[in-house]
């Protein structure tokens, strides 16, 4: 949906439209998902994504526009995150253990698309979270430089070079055979 189509579904839930709001959350859904996952744990996206779009509606009378929508979610999503890392490191948890028999025998008889999915999110995670963020915002997302840096708070020359260099990384870490899921030849 376009930024402008967006940016009035927003200013219509501010006013109180609830099919304004449903069109909103539905339309931005998936971008938030696609941005938390390489930040946060694949268990815990749905739940930070909720969280991200609870704040936004408590936010949306304070909406003015000067960002695009996307750009405005990303910030909420993105400190949604940080403060999930934030709450993780001060309760550690239990993990739960797979059973990595059944973990192996569905790994073999998976699609190819698959391992790649996770090749690439073993990549991701390879990144510094700063690399990581700048990438998944600007090639993931599709936002811009200057999006991406207002969502992150700081320079675009920040961004550019983040990205730059996660770029890098990545094709030193592909070079490498550097990931979990990586196949042979």
């Amino acid at each position: 949906m376009p930024d402008q189509d967006l940016t009035a579904l927003a200013f219509a839930a501010a006013r109180g439209d609830r099919d304004a709001l449903t069109d909103l959350i539905r339309a931005t859904q998936r971008d938030v998902l696609r941005f938390l996952t390489p930040l946060t744990g694949a268990a815990d996206v749905e739940d930070l994504a909720q969280e991200t779009f609870l704040r936004a509606v408590r936010a949306l009378p304070e909406f003015a526009g000067r960002s695009s929508v996307r750009t405005w979610l990303f910030a909420i999503a993105r400190r949604v995150a940080a403060d999930d890392v934030r709450r993780a490191t001060r309760r550690p948890r239990i993990a739960a253990l797979t059973d990595w028999q059944s973990s192996a025998e569905s790994a073999e008889s998976a699609h190819a698309r698959f391992d790649e999915q996770h090749a690439l999110r073993d990549l991701l995670a390879g990144l510094t979270p700063e690399r990581r963020e700048a990438f998944v915002i600007t090639q993931v997302s599709g936002l811009s430089y200057a999006e991406a840096a207002e969502v992150c708070g700081c320079p675009v020359g920040t961004i550019r070079s983040r990205v730059a260099r996660a770029r890098e990384d990545l094709v030193e870490a592909m070079r490498d055979g550097r990931t979990a899921y990586s196949q042979p030849g």
